[in-house]
């Protein structure tokens, strides 16, 4: 729409702010995985689960998942990633710079974070205790809001999640 307007000589300026909005909210979990390791991820290992951008597609048009494993990558974080269906669509776009996984329990095995980016039903309710064995450190940051920070605490969990302070 911005670049019809442009091309008509028009300026479409609630529709430019709604995309820079919505392209700043990508960073927003890279922003709150950087704030929960004092600002240095190189040499954390981040489990990414959701890659596509809404469950049961492989969509990645518009995911915040690849803006945030390219900061996540760029930070020096080792990342490895898992989603039901995407995972072809993800190693199209971004090759082998991931550890792609067999599933989201595969994904924690000596993590540091683990970063929701899909709220697909399978990540709805995980076994925190069997993660929470799997991982170096506990965090999670949920881009989705879809788990209680009061659950996620008592299993010994760090959690952060999007327009909420960190708990």
């Amino acid at each position: 729409l911005v670049r019809t307007g442009i091309e008509n000589g028009y300026r479409l300026r609630v529709i430019e702010a709604v995309e820079s909005v919505n392209e700043t909210q990508k960073s927003i979990v890279f922003d709150k995985l950087s704030v929960a390791f004092g600002g240095e991820l190189k040499g954390k290992v981040i489990a990414v689960w959701g890659l596509s951008f809404k469950p049961e597609t492989d969509d990645m048009r518009e995911s915040p998942a690849l803006v945030v494993i390219d900061k996540l990558l760029q930070a020096g974080a080792e990342v490895r990633v898992y989603d039901p269906i995407a995972m072809e669509e993800t190693r199209r776009r971004i090759g082998d710079n991931v550890t792609y996984c067999t599933d989201m329990y595969e994904a924690v095995i000596d993590a540091d974070a683990i970063a929701l980016l899909t709220e697909w039903k399978v990540f709805r309710m995980p076994s925190w205790a069997i993660i929470h064995k799997a991982m170096r450190n506990h965090v999670v940051v949920d881009g989705r809001n879809i788990y209680e920070s009061d659950e996620l605490k008592e299993a010994g969990f760090m959690c952060s999640r999007i327009g909420r302070k960190q708990e």
